[in-house]
């Protein structure tokens, strides 16, 4: 969903209506997880996708027809042989799909703005989508406070906010559900946990194109280098910092956690000795370092004259990359951003033609956090193509 937050804020600003379209819930294969969301204006311009582009041309029109209503619709998608030449899934998959509305003045404006605001303040949280039950279309941000005095039971209020404070940390989203058969309330929580970080030491030309692929994959990337005639601002213009300090001080200060990276791209010991140094011993998920297996080897010695331990060395990833043999900068910054995707998803790197099994993996996503008696996790499908999903 974090694609479509610009326009979206943009829209709110310039109080245009436009609608909000939000993949839901999904069974069997389904090009786009659950969160995946578009949106769409009186005009018909458009943002992001809920799927591979089966059925958006669909939910395009159903987004243009709920700015005209003012109401929210939840459909279905799915395939079969009747329904092969509609609005269905070719993947074999069924998903649901939420529309609605976003009005000047509404509470739904105002919650993409708070937001978008929270995102770019690097503050975690997590909007509550009501899918199904009382307030369907409502959305619903959680903080560090949640306000849900619209949840009128106050056992279910409570359940929800101690859920949706929970998976602020969270990296996919989960369907949450209360209450009784007869009287359910669905909610998709989103989470929006601080951006990942890149790091990357030395301002060396595959920096910049590493920079450039790493800011377009939704990275926050900071570029550290002593040297201020290479680290110059004006060569990474999607950094969002250029630091001008020695690498192992700027790693001491600056936050590193389970959703940073950190590459050192430089061929100097002055660098990336005590600069691996301190990554190695970080939280830090992927640390690499650029350089031939013979500067691997050379590098691992003097990491082990410093103090470093052979298990703190097993986690360099180096040489630095996939090999995927491209050689020009841009080329190698992808092999780099492709080793960080690998790892941070448990993929293995292969070909897809040559694995066996779904394309997507099925998420480990966690069981519901049980606040209260009668919450669970379950996401309802059925076969059929276009079908309006009753409350």
């Amino acid at each position: 969903m974090r694609e479509i937050l610009d326009p979206a804020a943009a829209w709110v600003t310039e109080e245009r209506q436009f609608a909000l379209a939000v993949l839901v819930s999904a069974q069997a294969s389904s090009p786009r997880e659950v969160g995946a969301a578009m949106v769409v204006d009186a005009d018909g311009v458009v943002f992001g996708n809920v799927s591979a582009g089966c059925v958006d041309g669909d939910v395009h029109d159903l987004c243009v027809q709920a700015i005209e209503t003012g109401e929210s619709t939840r459909v279905r998608y799915g395939i079969s042989d009747e329904t092969a030449f509609e609005a269905g899934l070719s993947c074999g998959g069924v998903i649901d799909v939420l529309v609605l509305p976003v009005l000047p003045g509404t509470p739904a404006a105002a919650a993409i703005t708070d937001l978008h605001a929270a995102i770019l303040r690097r503050e975690p949280c997590a909007l509550g989508i009501f899918t199904a039950g009382p307030g369907t279309g409502e959305l619903l941000l959680a903080r560090e406070s949640v306000d849900a005095a619209a949840v009128t039971d106050p056992g279910i209020r409570g359940a929800l906010v101690a859920d949706l404070a929970r998976l602020r940390t969270d990296d996919h989203a989960l369907t949450l559900r209360y209450g009784t058969d007869v009287d359910p309330l669905e909610v998709l929580g989103v989470p929006f946990p601080h951006a990942p970080r890149l790091i990357i030491i030395g301002a060396v030309e595959f920096s910049v194109a590493l920079s450039r692929l790493g800011a377009a994959s939704g990275f926050e990337v900071s570029v550290c280098d002593p040297r201020d005639a290479f680290a110059a601002p004006t060569r990474f213009p999607d950094a969002h910092e250029v630091v001008h300090e020695w690498p192992h001080d700027y790693l001491a200060r600056t936050p590193i956690d389970a959703r940073t990276a950190i590459c050192v791209l430089t061929h100097d010991p002055r660098f990336d000795v005590p600069a691996l140094t301190i990554a190695l011993r970080s939280p830090a998920a992927y640390v690499g370092a650029m350089g031939s297996r013979r500067t691997h080897d050379d590098r691992a010695r003097r990491l082990a004259e410093a103090g470093v331990t052979d298990a703190e060395t097993e986690r360099l990833r180096s040489p630095i990359g996939l090999a995927l043999g491209g050689r020009t900068p841009e080329e190698t910054a992808l092999s780099i951003l492709a080793e960080i995707v690998m790892v941070r998803s448990g993929g293995r790197g292969e070909a897809l033609r040559d694995a066996t099994g779904p394309v997507h993996p099925a998420l480990s996503t966690p069981d519901v956090p049980r606040s209260q008696p009668g919450a669970e996790e379950g996401i309802a499908c059925a076969p059929g193509a276009g079908t309006v999903v009753p409350r």
